[in-house]
C-alpha cells in the first residue's frame, strides 16, 4: 500500500500521526516520546519505511538542536549556584557508577574496555532530551522539575565528555586537535554574538531567533564531527546567550526563549521517530531480551537509590521525594541509541564492538 503512495502523502500523514497519536495516548500518561519511538519502530520495522530517509534525518537534527538551544537558554546560573554542591557530588557519584559498571561489564560480558565503558555509558545516563520533553506529564513540583532538569543536564554533559575522551582515545594528536577545536568553539561564540548584536541586529531588526538556530546549527555540526553529538554545540550556544544576557538581552528574552520552545516542540517528535526508526527486528532476539530484563532488574533499583540515598544524606530529604527525582531521571532509551550511531557507521559503533551474545 505504501508503494502507491506518493511521498508527498506519506509524510503529511506522517505528521498527523506525529502530532495527533502522541497528543491523544498522553490521557493515559505515555509520553508523548515513547509513542513517538514507537511510531518509529513500526514503521521501520513493520513497513519498512523511512529507512536512511533524508528528510527525517534533517527535521531530527532541528528537533534535537532546538530542544538543546532551549535547554541551553533555561539555564539559570544564580540557580545552579544554589545546587552547585548537590550537583558536583551527583556528578561526582555518576562517574564512579560508570567506572564500577565499565568494570563490572568488562568481566562479565567479556567486552573490551573502551566498548564496556560505552555500554556502561549506555546504561547509566539519562537521556535529557527525552526527559526535557516528558516533564510536563510527571507532575513534578518547581523544586522537583529544576532538580530533574539540572541532574540530567550535568549527568548527559558529564557522559559526552567521557564519550568524547573514549571516541578519540585511540589516537592521542586526534584526541587532542578534536579537543583544541572544541576549546575555541567556545572561546570564539562571545565575541560572534557581540558583533552580531552590534553590527548586524541594529539594521535588521528581529533577527535574533534566525541567528540562534543558524549558529546553534553549525555548532552542533561541528561537535557531531568532534564525536560528542549535536546537542552539545546547540547547549553551549544556548549558554553562551545566557552568559552574555546583561550585556546581550535580547539574544536571552522571554520572547525568544518562547519561540524557540515553539521551533522545537514542532520538531523534536521526529528525533524520537528517528530514534525508532534505528531500531531492527534482529535485535530483539531471545538471548537479547533476557539481557535487557536482567539489566532491567538490576540497573535501575541502583540508580534510582543512588540518588534518593544522596540526596537523603546530604539534603535531608523525604525518601519519597527523592524516589520522584530518581525515577524522573531514569529514561535512557534514546541517548543509548544515539550512543549505538555515534560514529558516521553504525558499523563504527557500539554495536560492532559487542559480542554476539549481548
Amino acid at each position: 500500500m505504501s508503494r502507491t503512495l506518493s511521498p508527498e502523502i506519506q509524510y503529511m500523514l506522517l505528521v498527523l500521526g506525529l502530532f495527533i497519536v502522541p497528543r491523544a495516548l498522553q490521557r493515559f500518561r505515555l509520553p508523548s516520546a515513547v509513542t513517538c519511538v514507537g511510531i518509529g519502530a513500526a514503521l521501520g520495522m513493520g513497513f519498512h519505511l523511512f529507512h536512511d530517509d533524508h528528510t527525517i534525518k534533517l527535521l531530527a537534527t532541528l528537533g534535537i538542536v532546538a530542544m538543546f538551544l532551549f535547554a541551553g537558554l533555561e539555564v539559570d546560573f544564580d540557580e545552579l549556584r544554589r545546587g552547585r554542591k548537590v550537583l558536583v557530588q551527583h556528578v561526582a557519584v555518576q562517574l564512579l557508577l560508570l567506572a564500577a559498571g565499565a568494570v563490572v561489564l568488562h568481566f562479565a560480558l567479556e567486552l573490551e574496555a573502551r566498548a564496556a565503558l560505552l555500554f556502561a555509558l549506555a546504561l547509566f545516563t539519562p537521556s535529557t532530551g527525552f526527559i526535557l520533553d516528558s516533564l510536563d506529564s510527571l507532575g513534578l513540583s518547581p523544586e522537583e522539575r529544576f532538580w530533574v532538569k539540572s541532574k540530567a543536564i550535568a549527568s548527559e554533559l558529564v557522559a559526552l565528555g567521557v564519550l568524547f575522551v573514549t571516541i578519540q582515545s585511540s589516537n592521542a594528536s586526534t584526541l587532542g586537535l578534536s579537543a583544541l577545536a572544541l576549546t575555541a568553539m567556545v572561546a570564539v561564540l562571545p565575541p560572534v554574538f557581540r558583533v552580531f548584536a552590534r553590527v548586524i541586529s541594529p539594521f535588521a531588526p528581529k533577527t535574533e531567533f534566525t541567528f540562534l538556530v543558524i549558529v546553534a546549527l553549525l555548532c552542533a555540526f561541528i561537535t557531531r564531527e568532534l564525536g560528542v553529538y549535536y546537542l552539545v554545540g546547540a547547549f553551549v550556544v544556548g549558554l553562551t546567550a545566557v552568559r552574555l544576557r546583561k550585556d546581550l538581552p535580547e539574544l536571552s528574552s522571554e520572547k525568544l526563549l518562547g519561540g524557540v520552545e515553539l521551533f522545537a516542540s514542532f520538531f523534536i517528535p521526529f528525533y524520537f521517530l528517528k530514534a525508532g526508526l534505528h531500531l531492527r527486528a534482529e535485535h530483539f532476539t531471545w538471548q537479547a531480551l533476557a539481557i535487557a530484563a536482567v539489566l532491567l532488574v538490576l540497573v535501575l533499583p541502583i540508580r534510582v537509590a543512588r540518588v534518593t540515598l544522596h540526596r537523603k544524606v546530604v539534603l535531608d530529604e523525604p525518601w519519597r521525594i527523592g524516589a520522584r527525582i530518581g525515577t524522573a531521571v531514569l529514561p535512557t532509551l534514546v541517548f543509548t541509541i544515539c550512543l549505538l550511531y555515534t560514529s558516521p557507521s553504525p558499523r563504527d559503533g557500539l554495536l560492532s564492538r559487542m559480542p554476539s551474545s549481548a
